[in-house]
């Protein structure tokens, strides 16, 4: 994909945009960094795994390999402090069973805390989940909430789609 693809997608005014998983580091990932930077500011966009780290490096994080090694497959309890009822994690268990399946995650002495905010993690302290401060709809997660291992994906998704609603009815009363 190439710029030129982003530049023709922006006219379709997207609702939404998923930075989805993928193989490699973000600056593998084609025009995802770019496209965090581009329409993370005006539309809801959800990063996924890489998505989560396009995100991070997009606004200054290191993206490094995993202290814990490959975490293909595995389950790990994830914590949260969500901000009010406009997150991805609003209304789930805390902590709640996340299904992982990734080699390399934010460091979090890199961690961009100028832009982003963390917004769940692990009992060790990974980076599972952060925000942008100011476009609260511009949001990411470590995990994979579509795997059957992440036991409250589903309201996860939800909480995305509701986040686009809310979007739209801000920017039509503007």
């Amino acid at each position: 994909m190439s710029v030129n693809y982003l530049v023709s997608y922006c006219r379709k005014n997207p609702r939404g945009v998923l930075i989805s998983p993928g193989p490699g580091a973000p600056q593998d990932s084609g025009i995802s960094l770019q496209t965090v930077l581009e329409l993370g500011p005006t539309v809801p966009l959800f990063g996924v795994c890489m998505g989560l780290q396009c995100i991070g490096e997009a606004f200054g994080g290191k993206i490094v390999r995993s202290p814990l090694g490959v975490m293909h497959g595995k389950s790990s309890l994830v914590y949260y402090d969500e901000k009010g009822e406009d997150g991805l994690l609003a209304g789930l268990s805390n902590p709640f069973t996340a299904g992982r399946y990734h080699s390399l995650v934010i460091e979090k002495e890199s961690f961009p805390s100028d832009a982003l905010e963390v917004t769940a993690w692990t009992e060790d302290g990974l980076i599972m989940a952060a925000r942008h401060k100011k476009y609260k709809h511009l949001q990411g997660v470590q995990f994979h909430p579509e795997s059957i291992i992440t036991t409250e994906g589903k309201t996860i998704v939800r909480n995305f789609i509701k986040m686009i609603v809310r979007k739209e009815a801000a920017d039509s009363q503007n």
